[in-house]
């Protein structure tokens, strides 16, 4: 080996290891570009072209985190030394001129460069590429799954288009017809675009504008589109040779149309609308009845879901306040904004908290709102009323309408207003008396709200509560009483304990059972309360007692909803001119159809029909019954054309054809069972014999007496 090969050893182990190096970077920024690529474009939905920057993005990052062609005959060298015990760790010799070394350094570089050729290539640089070709591996493996994973705006296109496509179904197409494309343009609202098909069957949006263009294999003198049997259009040639025909309409409802070449008709295509459906509002929070007790905060969070096809533009609370009462009750409108922006969303949950204080109201109020929205095609909807009051303390302490024909409630027990009242006395006097008195007295309003609480009780059936309520021994019914021998009756009532059911041991509707019950659980929490001491806190339950005790002996208001009368504006300077040319009759014109005709043609027909499954041809009355019944299926085609258009078809076929077929047969009898409908039950005299009586009689007695 020459002098310079040791150093033309290092010099070709750096060029290896940079040039291994860029490729194992490249590789990586290709792994990390393929990741983030997948997605951007799966997810993110970027176009496919986004690849190649993040690729140049990310090899100029890790270029710049790991400079590996800044890599020196230095580093070369120091490696060399850290894994060739050869060397001797003298590998910097090879990189120093010949006269810059002593002597003996030039006899230690000279036996490294005896030993350089013998040395094995380093496994380092082949290693990390090999790592790194893995890693693209398993980049690519999982930007494929990505890509696999549907996105939800995918999910929703797919969505969108299998509900507005076309249905596949097999059409008869004109032979005349070589080629054609019908183009369904939906409104701008709805935030589509223009669609395609090769089909003429129609699904499109309320609105939409569909052009077709039909191309012919011959020259047409006539080329027409009839809509529902009754509207008729001409289309006009794009070229000389009348082979290009092009028509576009705007379509508002559904039904069928026929395409006729030259005199020729087609079958019968269906047109159906997706119409455009308004705001759907759901509210969650509050109920519909809301009423604030004593010691509740006045407010309420409203929660409500707005859903809507295409977008939603606007929506707000309109409130109305409703205070005082009789003659005197005031109401007050106002609007309230959601602070929320709505975007042409499809679906939006809204919150907002409503304080009844800035809102003005104060106890004795109610507040009825609802929620107004609009979609983007200036379709508007509204909710149901919702009602929350505030509870009155002054209207529940006052014995306006507690009068009752019945006196519930016997003079020795106290009244659920006189606890209150007591209650609030002792909470005012609990810094002035010792502790003692006062619990003491707490215990004597608790056992006086049980008092209370058991005798109104006693209304929903309840018995054996102490003495309250009446409790007996049921051994004491049955002394005295005569026994009854052989009477199977009487002894099961000897030894059966009977009772009547809670439930069922009042003569109150069920709503006003409910009602009491509530103020039992009412009156059971404040006497808790009472029990251990806690009379500020038993305040609220005696109010919602009392609340509820009064709703069930009065009910003091009714929301009805205003009503505003518009008339029309009066011009002065026809006011008292005397002029009455303009005045004319007024002329009501009514048409009424023949339903009993109607529905008359259509059962002859369901008879001839059956008849007919044998194969016989119709005769010429018969076809005219089927002429006619085709003229009210029309009309049910162009109503439901899903329902009624292939049996249409159907009957058209049957009216030509020489011998009629049980399956059109069948698909016509259904279609006009369908528009007959089942008639109502009419009342009908009863036909019985003269001694029919008699004999009905005769037979129950025997009945009797056989048991």
């Amino acid at each position: 080996m020459q002098k310079a090969e040791g150093f033309n050893w290092i010099s070709k182990l750096r060029r290896k290891w940079i040039t291994l190096g860029l490729l194992k970077v490249a590789i990586i920024s290709l792994a990390i570009a393929c990741l983030l690529s997948a997605i951007a474009v799966n997810i993110l939905h970027f176009q496919i072209w986004i690849a190649v920057l993040l690729f140049v993005v990310t090899l100029l990052l890790v270029l710049i985190l790991n400079p590996v062609w800044k890599t020196s005959y230095s580093d070369i060298s120091r490696f060399v030394n850290n894994n060739y015990f050869e060397v001797e760790e003298s590998a910097d010799l090879l990189l120093k001129k010949t006269e810059e070394l002593s002597m003996l350094q030039q006899l230690q570089k000279s036996k490294i460069e005896a030993v350089l050729p013998s040395l094995v290539q380093p496994k380092e640089p082949l290693t990390k590429l090999y790592k790194a070709i893995g890693l693209l591996a398993i980049a690519l493996i999982i930007s494929f799954g990505i890509t696999k994973i549907p996105s939800a705006r995918t999910t929703n296109v797919n969505l969108q288009e299998t509900e507005n496509s076309s249905p596949l179904v097999k059409e008869n197409i004109l032979p005349e017809i070589s080629d054609f494309e019908v183009s369904i343009t939906p409104p701008i609202y709805t935030g589509k675009r223009t669609r395609s098909q090769k089909v003429f069957t129609i699904k499109a949006e309320d609105g939409a504008k569909i052009n077709w263009k039909i191309e012919t294999n011959i020259a047409v003198k006539q080329l027409k589109l009839i809509f529902n049997d009754k509207e008729t259009i001409s289309l006009k040639p794009n070229d000389a040779e009348n082979k290009v025909w092009n028509f576009s309409k705007v379509i508002n409802k559904s039904g069928f149309y026929q395409v006729v070449v030259d005199g020729k008709k087609s079958d019968l295509y269906q047109i159906e609308i997706i119409a455009d459906l308004p705001v759907s509002i759901k509210i969650i929070q509050p109920k519909q009845h809301t009423t604030i007790d004593i010691g509740e905060p006045q407010k309420f969070t409203l929660k409500a879901n707005l859903n809507d096809d295409y977008g939603i533009s606007d929506a707000f609370i309109s409130a109305t306040m409703a205070s005082g009462k009789g003659e005197g009750v005031s109401f007050t409108e106002k609007k309230l904004p959601f602070d929320v922006n709505f975007g042409n969303q499809k679906n939006i949950s809204l919150n907002k908290q409503i304080d009844l204080k800035n809102l003005g109201m104060k106890p004795g109020d109610e507040l009825y709102f609802f929620i107004k929205a609009t979609d983007n095609h200036g379709q508007s909807s509204r909710s149901d009323v919702y009602f929350v009051s505030i509870v009155d303390t002054t209207e529940l302490m006052s014995l306006a309408g507690m009068t009752n024909g019945v006196n519930l409630v016997p003079e020795y027990f106290r009244s659920q207003r006189q606890i209150i009242i007591d209650t609030e006395k002792l909470l005012k006097e609990q810094s002035t008396i010792p502790a003692e008195t006062f619990k003491t007295r707490a215990n004597n309003l608790g056992i006086d709200q049980k008092l209370l609480r058991l005798r109104y009780g006693q209304f929903l059936g309840e018995e054996n509560e102490t003495e309250i309520g009446g409790d007996h021994d049921d051994h004491d019914e049955h002394k005295g009483e005569e026994e009854k021998f052989g009477d199977v009756t009487a002894i099961m009532d000897k030894y059966a304990h009977k009772h009547d059911i809670a439930e069922d041991a009042t003569f109150f509707e069920p709503e006003m059972k409910a009602q009491l019950k509530a103020v039992l659980t009412e009156m059971w929490n404040s006497e808790l309360k009472l029990r251990t001491y806690k009379p500020q806190e038993a305040l609220p339950f005696e109010y919602k007692a009392l609340r509820l005790l009064k709703d069930l002996q009065q009910k003091s208001r009714a929301y009805v909803a205003k009503t505003t009368v518009k008339t029309a504006t009066l011009k002065p300077e026809k006011r008292l001119s005397g002029e009455l040319d303009k005045i004319l009759q007024p002329v009501q014109k009514m048409t009424f159809e023949q339903k009993a005709q109607r529905n008359n043609h259509l059962k002859n027909t369901l008879s001839i029909l059956e008849t007919r499954r044998s194969g016989k041809t119709f005769t010429g009355d018969e076809k005219y019954l089927l002429s006619e019944t085709e003229k009210y299926m029309i009309g049910a085609a162009a109503d439901n054309p899903a329902s009624f258009l292939s049996a249409l078809t159907s009957l058209r076929r049957l009216s030509a054809a020489k011998k009629p077929v049980t399956k059109d047969i069948d698909v016509v009898q259904i279609a006009i069972q369908k528009m007959v409908k089942a008639e109502p039950a009419k009342p009908q005299n009863k036909t019985t014999l003269p001694a029919s009586a008699l004999y009905q009689n005769y037979f129950n007695n025997l009945n009797k007496s056989g048991r």
